[in-house]
């Protein structure tokens, strides 16, 4: 390895420097046991003697402490990748607060004699080791004073994650435009992802000769660029080829497998297909339809008759969220607004009917 030589060199001169400041501090105490006054030329020797022992001693030893190093430094990889993130982050919390405890400990106990310079270390790796302990086992009580910190709790993050689960927007949502709106209202979190070939798709049709798909197509560009410059939410372009698969609906499927991530859409088709391949699915036409007002048989209610039903003597009107009112007996009160009583309630996949009667007498003219 490059770096065995460098260390070795550098423990060497460590071993060099720590030999001579050694015995040029026992020289006293060494001139006080043998009585003996020191000139020179002992010293100079005893220091060299000295040096080339504790240096010598280090260039032996370097390989093995060099081993030692890298099996330690192993091990704290190993344990550090596989600890979860708040554990070492109150573990840091821990450690610190245990050597500043230490440290203002240690420094009263290091004037007293012999034991004080012994006592200092030792204390720091006590309560270093005490802090690390105590504020693993209590990490969920660290978290609760940081409010807005999620990292010490399991629960919190788990839940976090659950909730910033990958959304993949198809071409119809795109186009529809609601999503938007949707999103600016915060009830919906990213990331979102635009398939490669979604987009490629919207592009196409904003490039149609006919009219009313080349305005659609433009407008779902419209939606894309508002999405990505207003909203305060994560947008990601992934570019991904499916060869083998043609529709894009069965790429949005598969896509979606992938990323473990949800559709959103507002295609009844994809909406099945992925129930049945096991995908979740974001319908914005549920949601649309979960929103409108809830009405009861027996309920009353104002409308203006606008055209005729299937039925004899049918009328049809609509409430403002665009859901379509059948009135029996409505069709002779043609743009008349009128007090009917709801009957009855039909719930079906492209929306809701509500069927109602007139009331007699209550109708005014347009």
């Amino acid at each position: 390895m490059k770096i065995d030589r460098p260390f070795r060199v550098l423990l060497t001169i460590m071993g060099l420097v720590a030999g001579y400041a050694l015995i040029l501090y026992s020289l006293p105490q060494l001139a006080v046991i043998v009585e003996f006054e020191l000139d020179l030329l002992i010293t100079s020797g005893l220091l060299a003697f000295g040096s080339l022992l504790v240096g010598g001693i280090a260039f032996v030893l370097a390989p093995y402490l060099l081993k030692g190093l890298r099996q330690l430094t192993s091990w704290a990889e190993v344990r550090l990748e596989n600890a979860p993130l708040q554990d070492i982050f109150a573990g840091a919390i821990g450690l610190t607060i245990g050597l500043i405890i230490a440290n203002l400990l240690g420094s009263a106990f290091a004037r007293i004699p012999f034991v004080g310079a012994v006592l200092s270390p030792l204390g720091s790796v006590i309560f270093g080791y005490l802090g690390i302990s105590v504020a693993l086992k209590k990490r969920e009580e660290i978290g609760s004073f940081f409010s807005g910190i999620s990292l010490f709790s399991k629960e919190k993050l788990a839940k976090k994650q659950k909730n910033r689960v990958t959304k993949i927007l198809d071409t119809s949502v795109i186009i529809d435009g609601r999503i938007a709106d949707i999103c600016k209202t915060g009830f919906m979190e990213g990331p979102l992802v635009i398939p490669g070939f979604v987009l490629e798709e919207l592009q196409h049709i904003a490039d149609s000769s006919d009219l009313l798909k080349r305005n659609r197509g433009r407008r779902g560009l419209d939606v894309l660029n508002r999405i990505q410059k207003e909203l305060d939410i994560p947008v990601e372009i992934v570019e991904k080829e499916y060869g083998d698969i043609s529709e894009v609906d069965s790429k949005l499927v598969k896509m979606a497998q992938e990323l473990d991530g949800t559709i959103v859409t507002n295609d009844y088709n994809l909406n099945k297909v992925s129930e049945l391949q096991g995908v979740a699915v974001l319908n914005i036409n549920d949601l649309a339809n979960s929103l409108k007002p809830v009405v009861l048989p027996g309920e009353e209610m104002e409308a203006q008759i606008i055209k005729e039903g299937k039925e004899a003597g049918q009328g049809v009107a609509y409430l403002d969220d665009g859901t379509m009112i059948v009135v029996d007996g409505g069709k002779k009160h043609m743009g008349d607004h009128v007090n009917v009583m709801v009957t009855s309630v039909l719930q079906t996949s492209a929306g809701r009917m509500i069927f109602a009667k007139l009331m007699n007498g209550s109708y005014e003219k347009k």
